[in-house]
């Protein structure tokens, strides 16, 4: 019989389907094999790692203090204390336990997906997935945006460049793209670089307006006065506090990714794939040393801003909007040091979003093409980077580049995560029987539970944003598995050795084959079956194997599958 020889695929074709990704495990597997041995990966120190992450979570201090000044006015430092609690005493203890649960880099998503099982389990993982992309795409849109208006509101561009913001902003994105297109390798030591290089700048600005805030004596009074004058009491004050500090939510960004990035710490030398302690352990660190560091820039961040710059200029047109520490280091350093200041805002904002890429490039191949949901190419690179890339330039587009009207949506889609990472871990508590732990982690999904709906209430664009997400990923889900319906979804076979010696019985001889819906499995079924068969079709003397199929989860669209073999009341093989 004469095989059909498929044309060889188009450049284009070739280039943009090229190394296609095997997460998930599709059934291309088993003919797809590299071509070279690929390099073991050595891993990195978990403080050079932690810049990795770093990118995303330390460069929201680019909008941060901004954005908690618009939302809290003179009770930003205040609300930024109850958020510091929230982040040690909450989001650090949880995503400590998602580190120790899931040491791969699967993060909470992979613990809920290993939790709940089935439909409710994969329609869950959906609901999660739509959040997350919220996030990491807000994270690359929010992020160019603060990007560009850093450049915009440089003195020294200002005039060139004013009413250019949604352009640079696109150009940005494209440039993210671009780079992905080409071939991106996450650089550490970039990372290392520009991590260490803005922190340093932070520093300095924050002692500087420290020493400000300290040598003009009427500034604290002044803000304690009002404060007074608006609030009445320190109780009222705190209470307010608690009210308004889910809408300083984005300081809480970086966990998810903080276990993300676990496959690339070293760990020991005696670390296995089952138990990677060291890289548990190191990662452990990374998080904790990254949320101390934060929760330091923080506070004095928003207390030096809130106390040193006028409350107009933290509105939308106002030099400080969406640049308050920048317009910091302009008034009180000068226009060099203030350009040096915005260069390295822009350049690790710009990282940050090719983190956020990473991130999603690693996340919807793991699970979308597994579940039968999206076509195959889904594991390629480059046809996923131009989807987020267009969808990046819708979300800019409807928010017009603002960084104050993404806040809200990135906010919804953080708070979403944290709050499915505590009740992932209250769950892996509660079945380890820590009793303690399941309360402490029950209590902190509360306050985060509390938070995301403090948050969608006050700006609902972040869950709307979200919802959509969630039902376009459906949509095409089902869309994608009806399409899909009569691939092969074997991704390996597997034969126990009674499986292999029928196999090897077989092969020198005519055998039939009887698929059986098995019941009773007693002695009768199987004689009734022979027996209806050789009636039907007329078979006196052929020899017979029955073939029984249990499907575990229907759920599931790619699968192993285990053939076990076994010879039933002395007589029939199964």
């Amino acid at each position: 019989m004469a095989t059909k020889e498929h044309p060889p695929p188009s450049r284009l074709r070739a280039w943009m389907l090229e190394g296609l990704s095997d997460m998930g495990k599709g059934h291309d597997t088993l003919q797809e094999q590299p071509s070279e041995p690929q390099p073991e990966h050595k891993g990195q120190p978990w403080y050079r790692v932690m810049c990795l992450t770093g990118v995303d979570y330390f460069s929201t201090l680019g909008y941060q203090p901004g954005i908690a000044a618009l939302a809290a006015g003179l009770l930003s430092p205040i609300a930024t204390i109850v958020l510091v609690i929230v982040t040690l005493a909450g989001a650090l203890p949880v995503y400590r336990r998602v580190a120790e649960e899931s040491p791969h880099g699967e993060g909470s998503i992979a613990m809920l997906e290993r939790l709940l099982s089935f439909w409710q389990g994969k329609l869950f993982v959906l609901t999660l997935l739509g959040f997350a992309a919220t996030d990491f795409l807000i994270t690359i849109t929010l992020s160019a945006a603060d990007a560009s208006t850093h450049l915009v509101e440089n003195p020294h561009l200002n005039s060139a460049l004013h009413d250019k913001q949604m352009l640079i902003t696109l150009i940005l994105v494209a440039l993210l793209g671009a780079v992905f297109l080409k071939g991106f390798l996450e650089a550490i030591g970039v990372a290392f670089a520009l991590v260490g290089i803005y922190l340093s700048l932070n520093v300095v600005v924050v002692i500087v307006g420290l020493w400000h805030v300290a040598t003009a004596g009427h500034v604290i009074t002044d803000w304690s006065s009002a404060l007074t004058a608006e609030h009445g009491s320190v109780f009222a004050m705190i209470g307010v506090a608690l009210v308004v500090f889910p809408k300083l939510a984005l300081g809480l960004s970086g966990f998810e990714t903080g276990v993300a990035v676990m496959p690339h710490v070293k760990g020991d030398q005696d670390d296995t794939e089952e138990q990677p302690t060291g890289r548990i352990r190191d990662t452990k660190k990374l998080l904790s040393t990254a949320a101390i560091i934060m929760s330091g820039f923080l506070i004095t961040t928003s207390f030096i801003t809130t106390l040193l710059i006028p409350e107009n200029e933290f509105k939308p047109g106002g030099q400080a909007n969406g640049r308050a520490l920048a317009y910091l280091a302009h008034h009180y350093l000068g226009g060099a040091f203030g350009t040096v200041y915005d260069v390295s805002t822009i350049a690790i904002l710009w990282f940050a979003g090719a983190s956020a890429m990473a991130g999603l490039l690693n996340l919807m191949p793991r699970y979308l093409p597994r579940y039968g949901m999206a076509p195959h190419w889904a594991r390629a690179v480059r046809p996923m980077v131009i989807v987020f890339t267009l969808i990046a330039f819708l979300v800019t587009w409807i928010f017009d580049a603002s960084v104050d009207a993404q806040g809200g949506a990135y906010a919804t889609g953080v708070l979403v995560l944290i709050s499915s990472a505590a009740i992932a871990v209250t769950i892996a508590a509660r079945k380890a029987g820590q009793k303690k732990w399941t309360i402490g982690f029950a209590l902190i999904s509360a306050v985060f539970l509390y938070t995301t709906v403090v948050n969608v209430i006050e700006r609902p664009d972040g869950v709307k944003i979200g919802a959509c997400f969630i039902v376009g990923i459906i949509l095409v889900s089902l869309l994608s598995r009806l399409a899909r319906a009569f691939e092969l979804r074997v991704t390996s076979v597997s034969l126990d050795p009674m499986a292999e010696r029928f196999i090897r019985d077989v092969a020198s001889r005519k055998i039939r084959f009887i698929a059986n819906e098995p019941d009773q499995r007693d002695k009768a079924e199987y004689r009734d079956k022979i027996e209806q068969i050789r009636n039907d079709n007329d078979l006196p003397g052929e020899d017979f194997v029955f073939v029984e199929v249990t499907v575990l989860d229907p759920s599931e669209f790619e699968a192993g599958l285990t053939v076990r073999g076994e010879v039933l009341h002395n007589r029939y093989r199964v």
